[in-house]
């Protein structure tokens, strides 16, 4: 009876070939749905005004022209200094913010810490009430004075609850309470046993948080139109942000002559910026992909 049950959930599990194909044919459509915008943008960004004018969005060029990227680059030095501006924060946010949920999450994922119910519902209760635009800017402009400075664009987003809750359901499920509880009883301090046993379990679920963190300092630009005035200190989002106002502002102001409007390539710049602004971000992906998807469904069972 045994040997029966097992053969009829193998036969119950069994993918046939009809339907491995068709299931192969539905990734391969999605597939193709996701990258097809990204090709779609980057066609239109190389191809001239007038085409685009003429013949709207095409995924191949009817006529080439990089005069979208001639006109964002007169800039150069602005672009590379807003690049460094956004790898910098990028990097040292993100290195930061790991650390910061990773040593938040590891207290509240064992089970004899007996204050974790507190510092859980301290994170969680963000999720559901926030503080507002109001005192949220005081803190930042008038208490901790750190307006204009590349602080305010790291510290904001310091600490993230979903975030929390991901990694310490991987700790939950990745590390043992038994070799915490061995690991003790051979002498090893707390932050031994976080740095030594803790850590190397869970390289996927800091892989996954760390991407997710990158994704989120590289992709803001909401801080710097918050706290940033000096253009010296402008991310490349936030100055792919105004230049689009102020391509913009130039075809709605009439003072401007019809022939400078006709001649600025409004459609191809949005798309070479976003183009430019994607950067770094598709390049290292790949490099997470294996952790980052271990990673998140261990982190999305609850815990």
């Amino acid at each position: 009876m045994g040997h029966s049950a097992v053969k009829k959930r193998y036969v119950f599990n069994r993918v046939s070939a009809t339907s491995n194909a068709l299931i192969n044919l539905l990734f391969i459509i999605i597939c193709v749905l996701f990258i097809a915008p990204m090709v779609l943008v980057v066609m239109v960004s190389f191809t001239s005004e007038k085409a685009l004018l003429a013949n709207g969005y095409q995924f191949w060029p009817a006529q080439f022209s990089t005069e979208s990227y001639q006109y964002v680059f007169k800039a150069w030095k602005d672009i590379l200094r807003c690049y460094g501006n956004s790898i910098l924060v990028t990097t040292v946010g993100s290195f930061a913010a790991t650390a910061v949920i990773t040593l938040y999450a590891y207290p509240l994922s064992r089970s004899n810490f007996r204050h974790k119910n507190g510092f859980a519902f301290f994170a969680f209760f963000t999720t559901i009430f926030g503080g507002g635009l109001v005192p949220w800017v005081f803190i930042y402009a008038q208490f901790l004075k750190i307006s204009d400075t590349l602080l305010v664009l790291i510290i904001p987003y310091l600490v993230n609850a979903w975030w929390i809750i991901i990694m310490r359901t991987f700790m939950k499920q990745s590390i043992p309470e038994e070799l915490i509880e061995a690991a003790r009883i051979d002498g090893a301090g707390e932050f031994r046993t976080f740095f030594s046993i803790a850590l190397p379990l869970c390289k996927a679920g800091l892989a996954t948080i760390f991407l997710f963190c990158m994704v989120k300092f590289w992709n803001d630009y909401y801080l710097s139109l918050i706290f940033i005035n000096n253009h010296h200190l402008y991310t490349i989002q936030y100055y792919m942000y105004s230049l689009l106002n102020g391509i913009d502002q130039i075809l709605s102001n009439t003072n401007v002559p019809p022939e400078a409007r006709r001649n600025l390539p409004s459609e191809g710049c949005r798309m070479a910026l976003a183009v430019i602004g994607v950067g770094p971000v598709v390049f290292t992906y790949p490099f997470f992909r294996k952790f980052f998807v271990k990673g998140l469904i261990i982190g999305a069972v609850k815990g």
